[in-house]
């Protein structure tokens, strides 16, 4: 019982009461279609649980800092370890968040350059070097020896560029004892009157000694005084010509300035206290004054300071250098390069300075290899944190799981391969191999056919989704489940794995010529200063590895720039020279796959307007009319005095929200709607014996037969059929949607549109989420936005979506800095032969 985790009766969102046991320390998939229930079990049973037994352990008072969780709807669940999820969440909205700072490999470097950095000064580039007083002298003497000098002449600099008479400084160091002063070059004698302009700059070096380089005790003694005097620095000046007894009367070759203290020996400048501190943007004694620390003066406009150019630190802190560079360059390479640089860095150090660094480097290195094996080569340390897409957020935060080698753990991850290309994943699932080898269990929701064919275990639920969906269908280890496929009727992943089932390539491809939109010169982050040509009216993909320069050329230059022109904004265009053939296309949709609404209140039927139809439709009965209400009354976001019908008790939500104080609060059911949001008159209007808040009840493939002829509600009720999504009811919550779910209502919203629109459609990796099964049902979609003339672009790994494209931009050869060029385009046959082209090496088989 020990080795495995056992759930009973888990009824959370659509799961239908399930059983299922899972293996301890093995990698497990949870696979099954869009909406069956993976994300329920993984995040919102198993992962809410063993988090939330964590979180009772701790003291009341702990916990209300920590935020309560509410127990899921399960009967049980035994052999649960305390619990992580890595999901997809944003990292950090906080500009001030960067790469360097979530992986911690930042906060090691500023130690590493507080340690061992080399100083130089921000003004005039010296290198400044603080020395002991034994350095001091032991510089002196070697210094004589070169120049075969047997005498020299120790100076206390204590005026240094500053306006003055000075006269009662020089009378107390006569009064000291001592008896002669360099003044602006020449020597004096104090006990002479000496005249200096009041309102002119001057520098002042009181003569400690004139001594004999073998007489060391003196030459020590002459030398502490000068620090003491000066405040931390010494001259020292040797006679121009050997054998002279006169004073030098200038300032000769043969003379240097050391110091105690780290000063610019050359224009003065006084280094402040090299601390860790020095190199943090988000402090004070780091920051740049201009921006303090964001490197810009304007978030919003994203105006770059002027000040530190964006570097976001002060001069000082980037006058210190490592390896020849400051804080700032290092964070500038990509990962790659950077593990290259500390490595390098670590061989080339001596015993003593190995020995400070060896921590820190061991952290440094370490981390920066964990972010490698994830597939992250291509990111910069700088690159900041809100800018990451939700892929890369999860394999950042996969990557420090790695580094804090704990045991013992439960990791759900959702999805791990998003934005990975096909060459990227074997290195991904090393990593969670590692992961699991450490004595973890690793759950993880996937569609990746390679990363299921990895696991240990496979937990299949379905049918399909929705009401449909909630079972389990099939669950034992891979290579069971394969050998007894046939045995697993319902299982939509073993069809597909076995080859049952699949996605066909196109019956033809669209290649007659069309319209075109051409890009020339797109430079935005690490693109080449490309021209691109996208054919218009097609299904286009743009591919390549992660980090190759798609997501820059689709949004930061087509998206942009398209939007600039529609808007007829004036000047330049953004990171492009120049943007032709706009005129084929009257504007241009991002449909991505964020949440349709952030309310419960937002549902499929407001957000497509069928809600519309249904209450205009509801205000023409016979009843309705007869007590003369308006569609308002049919509507659960209008209040009664504005002549709306909802339950004014919980504001038509159905739903009022408790607050417990030391508990989570609780979602309670309206006690006078009892959850159907409407006042009981507005419920006596019936269609069909249905009233308002029934109807919202019925699913998509319900409500069509109940609506039978009356098009302007069944027009756009097929639609959501066509696009898969017949299982969701009409009211259901914005907030329990998936991903996949939303995408395909924005899509369906889309399909409802009028003819001819010559739209042109961009999205980012449409198939997160998706199952082989739903993954056909979106390229039917997408594939009849573009026979109504529209034109589709997707950015895209799935090499079952890139063969089945008209038309494929390949980027690359690799991410970063050596990426952003268009290695081949053309159909997916074209692109598969293509020797340079990873994704074409990877497409073949596909075809």
């Amino acid at each position: 019982m020990k080795d495995k985790i056992i759930i009973k009766g888990a009824r959370v969102h659509n799961l239908k009461n399930i059983d299922a046991e899972l293996p301890k320390n093995k990698l497990i998939v949870i696979s099954g279609v869009s909406g069956s229930g993976k994300s329920s079990l993984a995040f919102d049973t198993i992962f809410a649980e063993g988090q939330r037994r964590y979180i009772e352990s701790l003291s009341p008072y702990a916990r209300q800092f920590l935020g309560q969780m509410d127990r899921p709807d399960v009967d049980e669940i035994t052999g649960l370890s305390p619990a992580i999820a890595i999901d997809q969440r944003a990292l950090s909205h906080n500009p001030r968040s960067i790469v360097g700072t979530l992986t911690e490999i930042y906060d090691y470097m500023r130690v590493l350059y507080a340690r061992l950095g080399e100083v130089y000064c921000p003004t005039c580039g010296t290198k400044i070097e603080k020395l002991a007083l034994e350095e001091m002298v032991d510089i002196i003497i070697n210094r004589g020896k070169e120049m075969k000098e047997s005498h020299a002449l120790i100076l206390a600099p204590v005026v240094r560029g500053r306006k003055g008479e000075y006269y009662q400084l020089l009378y107390d160091f006569l009064g000291e004892g001592f008896g002669q002063a360099r003044i602006d070059g020449k020597i004096h004698s104090l006990h002479e009157k000496i005249k200096m302009s009041r309102y002119k700059a001057h520098d002042i070096d009181i003569v400690m000694d004139r001594v004999m380089l073998s007489d060391e005790s003196r030459l020590f003694e002459a030398v502490e005084n000068a620090i003491h005097y000066s405040e931390g620095l010494v001259k020292a000046v040797f006679r121009e010509k050997s054998g002279s007894t006169k004073l030098t009367t200038s300032k000769s070759p043969t003379e240097f300035l050391l110091s105690a203290l780290r000063t610019c020996p050359k224009d003065n400048f006084s280094f402040p206290e090299v601390e860790p501190r020095l190199f943090s943007f988000n402090s004070p004694a780091g920051a740049c004054p201009t921006c303090h620390g964001l490197g810009k003066t304007d978030l919003f406009l994203k105006t770059v300071c002027q000040n530190c150019a964006g570097k976001r630190l002060k001069p000082e802190a980037l006058a210190v250098r490592i390896n020849k560079k400051n804080i700032y360059e290092a964070t500038a390479l990509t990962i790659d390069s950077a593990y290259e640089f500390f490595t390098t860095y670590e061989n080339k150090l001596n015993a003593r300075n190995k020995l400070i660094a060896e921590n820190l480097l061991k952290e440094i290195i370490n981390r920066l290899g964990f972010l490698l094996e994830v597939g992250l080569d291509y990111l910069t340390l700088r690159r900041e944190a809100e800018t990451l897409s939700g892929g890369e957020a999860q394999r950042i935060r996969l990557a420090s799981q790695i580094g804090s080698g704990l045991s013992g753990t439960l990791y759900v991850l959702d999805e791990p391969t998003i934005g990975l290309h096909e060459r990227d994943s074997d290195k991904l699932i090393k990593t969670l191999k590692a992961l699991r080898d450490q004595n973890n269990t690793v759950i993880i929701v996937e569609h990746d056919e390679k990363t299921i064919k990895s696991a240990d275990h496979l937990l299949d639920l379905g049918p399909l989704a929705g009401r449909h969906g909630g079972e389990v269908v099939a669950n034992g280890t891979i290579d069971d489940l394969l050998k007894h496929a046939s045995n697993y009727e319902n299982s939509f992943t073993l069809k597909y794995l076995k080859g049952d089932l699949k996605i066909s390539l196109p019956k033809y491809r669209r290649t007659k010529i069309s319209e075109e939109i051409k890009i020339i010169g797109a430079r935005a982050n690490n693109l080449k200063n490309i021209d691109v040509s996208i054919p218009l009216r097609k299904f286009v993909c743009l591919t390549g590895v992660s980090g190759s320069g798609k997501s820059s050329l689709l949004y930061d230059v087509l998206y942009t720039n398209i939007n600039k022109v529609k808007a007829r904004i004036e000047g330049p265009l953004a990171k492009a020279s120049k943007l032709l053939g706009t005129e084929y296309i009257d504007k241009a949709v991002v449909v991505n796959q964020s949440p349709i609404g952030r309310t419960p209140r937002s549902n499929p039927a407001t957000y497509t307007g069928i809600f519309t139809p249904i209450r205009d439709f509801f205000a023409e009965l016979p009843e309705a009319r007869e007590k003369g209400y308006s569609a308002s009354r049919f509507s659960f976001n209008v209040a009664a005095i504005r002549g709306g019908g909802r339950c004014e008790s919980c504001e038509g939500a159905g739903f009022n929200l408790i607050e417990m104080h030391f508990l989570p609060p609780i979602l309670v059911k309206c006690e006078v709607c009892q959850g159907k949001r409407f006042n009981r008159e507005t419920l006596q209007v019936r269609y069909k014996k249905k009233n308002i808040s029934e109807v919202l009840n019925l699913t998509i493939d319900e409500a069509l037969p109940f609506f039978k002829d009356i098009y302007t509600i069944t027009d756009k009720l097929k639609v959501l059929k066509e696009v898969g999504l017949g299982y969701l009811q009409l009211g259901q919550s914005a907030t329990t949607l998936s991903g996949g779910e939303a995408q395909r209502i924005k899509l369906g919203r889309e399909l409802t549109h009028p003819l001819g629109r010559r739209t042109l459609y961009l999205l980012d990796e449409p198939t997160v989420g998706l199952h082989y099964h739903d993954v056909a049902m979106l390229l039917e979609v997408l594939n009849k936005l573009v026979e109504k003339g529209n034109t589709v672009i997707v950015i895209e790994h799935n090499m079952q979506v890139i063969k089945c494209a008209d038309y494929v931009i390949d980027l690359g050869p690799e991410g970063g800095e050596k990426g952003g060029r268009v290695i081949v385009k053309g159909t997916p046959e074209d692109v598969a032969q293509n020797k340079h082209s990873y994704t074409g090496a990877y497409l073949k088989k596909y075809l």
